[in-house]
C-alpha cells in the first residue's frame, strides 16, 4: 500500500518519535508499504522555521536527505495536485494540509494524519 505522511508525522519520524502514534508505527512499518512525502511539506517546514515556530527548528534540506536515504519517495506538486484544492469542502484553512489531501486524491494514496480536521475530508485519508 502507499502512504503519504502529513508533515507532522514527518516530523514526528525524526524529531519526536515519542509522539508518534501506534497506529502509524503500525502501518508504516512493512517493507512491502511505499512511503511518500510530499514537497509541500518540505516547503511548509522551511516556512514555519523561518517564522522561529519552536517545533520547526530544523534543517528541511537535512530531513530532506533523511527522508530520500530512508528510503521515502518525493511526491513533488504538480498543476492537478494545486487545482484540485478548488473542490475541497471548508474544513480545514490550512494551505498546506489542503494541499496534501488534493495530492493523495488526485494520486490515489491515502494520506496518513494524526490531524481530526484532515480526517473529516472525503477521499483516500486514514486518521492514526
Amino acid at each position: 500500500m502507499k502512504f503519504l505522511l502529513d508533515t507532522q508525522l514527518i516530523v514526528w519520524t525524526f524529531y519526536d518519535q515519542k509522539r508518534m502514534p501506534l497506529q502509524a508505527r503500525i502501518l508504516m512499518e512493512p517493507r512491502e508499504n511505499v512511503l511518500l512525502f510530499s514537497t509541500a511539506s518540505l516547503w511548509e517546514i522551511a516556512i514555519k522555521r523561518g517564522q522561529g515556530k519552536k517545533d520547526f527548528q530544523f534543517d528541511p534540506r537535512i530531513l530532506r536527505r533523511a527522508l530520500l536515504d530512508g528510503g521515502y519517495i518525493e511526491l513533488p506538486v504538480l498543476g492537478p495536485h494545486s487545482v484540485e484544492v478548488d473542490i475541497l469542502p471548508p474544513i480545514h484553512k490550512d494551505p498546506f494540509d489542503r494541499l496534501l489531501i488534493a495530492q493523495a486524491m488526485v494520486e490515489g494514496i491515502t494520506l496518513l494524519t494524526a490531524d481530526d480536521k484532515i480526517a473529516q475530508y472525503p477521499g483516500p485519508i486514514r486518521k492514526v
